[in-house]
């Protein structure tokens, strides 16, 4: 059994919920301790509480948002200010509160302080998110403009840490690596234990996950659908014709899924990956403002999972239009990767098996080349 302490972003709740998949096939085995910050604490401490799971709250960093649920980047770097200016500090005390529990290995889902942390104590690091895309992938198909936003994201994603014994990419898409020195693994979406158990079948309704914040316009236009709606995320409130608003809940949220004819959504990649996994098309609407939800949803529609538009773009005729061509977009769910988790579980244990603590940082030794890098647990 080893000592693992898993940092997790806390803005959205995509983060949160991969690391449940994840955390879900390690705690059996392993001592797991969350650090987590945000919507991910709130999330993870409820979902662990009394168990041999323990969730720290620690500092994070969010996003800024204007009126309307647009995506700010200087209220972003307003926002960040204060945890930056706290940084040293925070990252005094977070040491020693892991310390005190000699990890093993310390993973880290785009969490910047838990890596920092590894290099101050010599433990390896492991990092599992969706960002390195960015970062360790062609991305050459994107369209110009987006291919500029890449590149420029991919800046942000480097500042985030650096140093990972290996990085492993979870997508609902697959794209070819970049050639590198480093270490990367790329897998499917990773999938919670509910969704594998969860009866399937296709409904009527639609699900509709969202933001709070959101327009009136994008309510009114789903308020003007013929069918039931049912919208997660943009709070509980009065039903507005067939518009049933639905407090967050991780399992009437599956349950809503699992029977309905498709889901719109913001475009992140968690939720897309899973829409997918239950043969649900997506019609995606990436949040304005939001670099990286554009670039999933490019994705969405490249693959045939679904459709992309903007949020202003959204009427009950671009729905009906989406509908219609469901039978193909089902088609193309079949093309996207299976689910990652096995997968990740034994990138895991590589590393534990490969980086010992007192072996010193990652990248001190000979450094494998990609396709090397599981090969012992893989073949």
């Amino acid at each position: 059994m080893a000592r693992i302490c898993y940092g997790v972003a806390g803005e959205g709740r995509g983060h949160a919920t991969r690391t449940r998949a994840m955390v879900e096939m390690l705690r059996h085995e392993h001592e797991v301790t969350i650090f987590a910050s945000h919507a991910a604490y709130a999330m993870l401490s409820v979902a662990y509480a009394g168990s041999e799971v323990k969730v720290v709250p620690i500092p994070g960093l969010r996003h800024g948002y204007r009126r309307g649920g647009r995506l700010s980047l200087l209220g972003s770097l307003v926002g960040a200010l204060p945890f930056l200016l706290r940084l040293s500090g925070s990252l005094d005390r977070l040491t020693e509160t892991v310390a005190e529990r000699s990890p093993d290995l310390i993973i880290t889902d785009f969490e910047p302080l838990l890596p920092r942390v590894a290099k101050r104590l010599r433990v390896p690091f492991l990092s599992v998110d969706h960002q390195h895309f960015l970062v360790n992938c062609d991305l050459s198909i994107l369209p110009p403009r987006l291919y500029r936003a890449a590149k420029l994201l991919s800046l942000v994603v480097r500042l985030f840490y650096s140093g990972q014994a290996l990085t492993v990419i979870s997508s609902f898409f697959s794209l070819p690596l970049k050639p590198s020195s480093e270490p990367v693994l790329q897998v499917g979406v990773l999938l919670r234990p509910e969704l594998e158990r969860v009866p399937v079948r296709d409904g009527e309704h639609l699900v509709v996950y969202l933001r709070r914040g959101v327009s009136g316009a994008v309510l009114r236009a789903l308020a003007q659908c013929r069918r039931e709606v049912r919208v997660y995320g943009a709070g509980v409130r009065p039903r507005q014709g067939k518009v049933v608003f639905r407090p967050l809940s991780e399992e009437g949220f599956t349950s809503d899924l699992a029977s309905a004819l498709a889901l719109v959504t913001t475009a992140g990649n968690q939720v897309v990956g899973e829409a997918a996994a239950l043969g649900k098309p997506v019609l995606a609407l990436p949040e304005p403002g939001n670099l990286e939800q554009e670039i999933n949803g490019f994705f969405v529609q490249h693959t045939a999972a679904g459709r992309t538009a903007r949020f202003c773009e959204l009427s009950p005729r671009l729905v009906e239009e989406f509908l219609g061509e469901l039978p193909r977009f089902k088609a193309g769910l079949f093309h996207l990767p299976p689910k990652g988790n096995q997968a990740a579980l034994e990138a895991v244990e590589y590393v534990l098996s490969t980086f010992p603590p007192q072996w010193g940082l990652p990248g001190r030794g000979r450094v494998l080349a990609p396709q090397q890098v599981l090969a012992p647990t893989l073949r």
